[in-house]
């Protein structure tokens, strides 16, 4: 498979990653991709950057290395109304906005409450990506979800860091066999996510690939495979 883009990792303005902005658009273009998304931690997570960092990425060509930059943010749902961390001053500032639910910052419902909250937030017009919702950090109906992205033209993740065996998330891998199932079944697009915190992972996408090739997923629909492709999805 022809990758061309990653667009959900992290440098040191998170907080708990380790490589600058520069050494990972580096190591994209060393990787031959086309399109790197950097997407900092919103302040709820302990030690990422104040909000401040979100109202200055316009100093940050969008050009690096011989490759396209995208500079966005990885916001948290906070509760079950989904509810966002940062407020539509910050969203407008965004060359991408990525949603998802960590447990460090987020209202625990039932999986009904938790899923109503899920899809408010795909269909808040946006956002443009999921983070790992199959990750197990919330119980969800996984059905309505696929129906919302498919609705809202918002990308559910397939997310290869929380595949690894070292992370200890044992309903990663299921839920995300049932994603990309429901997802090939109503022929929803899906991006896959490095989620890199170290220049050595970008687009890396061992794990998901596995479950890629378990689910027999259509390449057409996923997304990491055309820059052109991804941007039409999203109206980027």
């Amino acid at each position: 498979m022809n990758i061309e883009l990653d667009v959900h990792t992290h440098t040191v303005a998170s907080g708990h990653a380790f490589s600058t902005l520069q050494e990972m658009a580096q190591a994209a273009a060393d990787k031959g991709l086309k399109l790197l998304g950097i997407t900092e931690h919103s302040p709820g997570i302990p030690g990422t950057c104040n909000p401040i960092y979100f109202r200055n990425i316009h100093v940050v060509p969008r050009q690096m290395y011989g490759i396209e930059l995208m500079l966005g943010a990885e916001i948290n749902i906070t509760d079950t109304k989904g509810t966002l961390e940062l407020d539509e001053s910050y969203l407008k500032l965004l060359d991408l906005r990525i949603a998802g639910i960590h447990s460090l910052c987020y209202s625990q419902g039932t999986k009904e409450e938790n899923t109503y909250g899920m899809v408010q937030a795909i269909s808040n017009p946006y956002i443009n990506i999921i983070s790992h919702p199959g990750d197990g950090t919330a119980d969800l109906n996984f059905e309505p979800i696929v129906l919302a992205a498919k609705e809202h033209h918002t990308l559910l993740e397939i997310n290869n860091s929380s595949l690894k065996p070292s992370r200890g998330k044992k309903q990663a891998r299921p839920n995300n066999l049932e994603i990309l199932r429901l997802s090939k079944k109503y022929e929803v697009p899906v991006i896959l996510g490095s989620d890199a915190h170290i220049s050595f992972d970008i687009a890396t996408y061992d794990y998901a690939l596995q479950l890629v090739a378990e689910t027999e997923f259509p390449e057409e629909l996923i997304m990491n495979t055309s820059v052109e492709k991804f941007k039409s999805y999203l109206s980027l």
